[in-house]
């Protein structure tokens, strides 16, 4: 985290990943325009619908490329990388799908009498049909899409509609990506014989929904597996729920624990102490309890955001703040009192030296 406000807080790594996106783009429609003639596409198709096809292609597999990128993320830690800058990856999604249109408007609507944006939604308005509904209004719906989410991108947006309405909106992508799905089936797909773009688009299109079905294979078993257990002694009116074994937690880093209302719980163990935390970051909703402590705080594991452990606040001057926990030793176990206490409240750690008697 940053203590001083900057519009993008640039660091070597946003600058690598920055780069590596751009030569990869770069690479993608030089490669596309050399190799392509003969190979995918006709070797007489002009110059003007070759661009076009790049530009198209290369935004599709980005878009494709950015909705795997989550749930590889939840199946292997070592994909955390990519989803750091995720958001920039998008907004030159955008950028090159907004050249695909510009290459469409350049050729197809180039000598039109009337202007170019009515030619192309009045060209086809057939959609009374479905192999010949408009797939142009398809790709503009999606195209706006993408231009809503490039520009609510920014942790402006992010603070002014808060994170639950942020995320929300944003969920808009696979909307997009559906919408860009059919746009595709219904335009290229219809006239070209090569059966290169059907594979392309139903091997990604089978990887999304695949990868998305398996992660939430793996999160509902690890649901079960963390699932709370009412404590067998209660000692007061406190519904008290056993959460793990001591021996479970490693210092400086945490465990998830799912609550009885589904929610879940981080609890971290910070040298000889034991706290938890309301599992989702105030950020962007990642998940705190896949993290560890870094400089004495809660560090997320997607931007790095930072958490007391005890009191659930982001260092000064930051404001950022999650629920905290009532925590309790019985023997080998951990407690839980599974009701959250207010955002930014106290919650006396496990102390596990005076336990010992240390």
């Amino acid at each position: 985290m940053s203590v001083g406000y900057r519009p993008v807080q640039w660091n070597k790594d946003k600058l690598v990943y920055d780069a590596c996106l751009g030569a990869g783009v770069t690479l993608y429609i030089i490669l596309f325009l050399r190799y392509a003639p003969g190979w995918i596409e006709p070797p007489v198709i002009g110059g003007a619908e070759l661009r076009m096809r790049a530009f198209g292609t290369c935004a599709f597999w980005m878009l494709t490329l950015i909705l795997c990128i989550g749930p590889l993320a939840r199946l292997d830690r070592r994909f955390l990388p990519i989803l750091y800058n995720r958001r920039h990856f998008g907004v030159l999604t955008f950028f090159v799908a907004v050249a695909h249109l510009w290459a469409v408007l350049g050729w197809y609507t180039a000598f039109s009498p009337i202007d170019p944006w009515v030619g192309l939604l009045v060209g086809n308005t057939d959609a009374g049909s479905f192999l010949g509904f408009p797939f142009e209004w398809l790709g503009m719906a999606a195209l706006a899409i993408l231009f809503v989410l490039t520009a609510t991108s920014h942790d402006f947006w992010l603070a002014f509609l808060g994170a639950p309405m942020w995320k929300a909106l944003h969920m808009a992508i696979y909307a997009a990506y559906g919408l860009v799905v059919m746009h595709v089936t219904l335009g290229v797909l219809q006239a070209e014989r090569n059966p290169v773009y059907a594979m392309v688009a139903g091997i990604s299109l089978a990887a999304v929904v695949g990868l998305h079905l398996i992660a939430a294979v793996k999160e509902a078993r690890r649901d079960r597996d963390e699932a709370t257990t009412p404590a067998s002694v209660a000692t007061d009116s406190t519904p008290w729920f056993t959460a793990l074994r001591l021996d479970a937690l490693e210092d400086g880093h945490g465990r998830t624990v799912t609550l009885p209302d589904g929610e879940r719980a981080a609890i971290f163990r910070h040298g000889d102490k034991i706290s938890a935390l309301w599992n989702a970051c105030a950020h962007q909703n990642g998940p705190l309890g896949e993290g560890r402590i870094i400089d004495g705080c809660v560090t997320c594991p997607w931007h790095g955001f930072q958490y007391d452990p005890e009191t659930g606040c982001s260092p000064p001057p930051f404001t950022e703040k999650v629920p905290t926990f009532r925590l309790k030793r019985d023997g080998d176990h951990v407690l839980i009192d599974p009701r959250p206490l207010p955002a930014g409240t106290r919650a006396e750690p496990i102390r596990l030296s005076e336990e010992t008697g240390a």
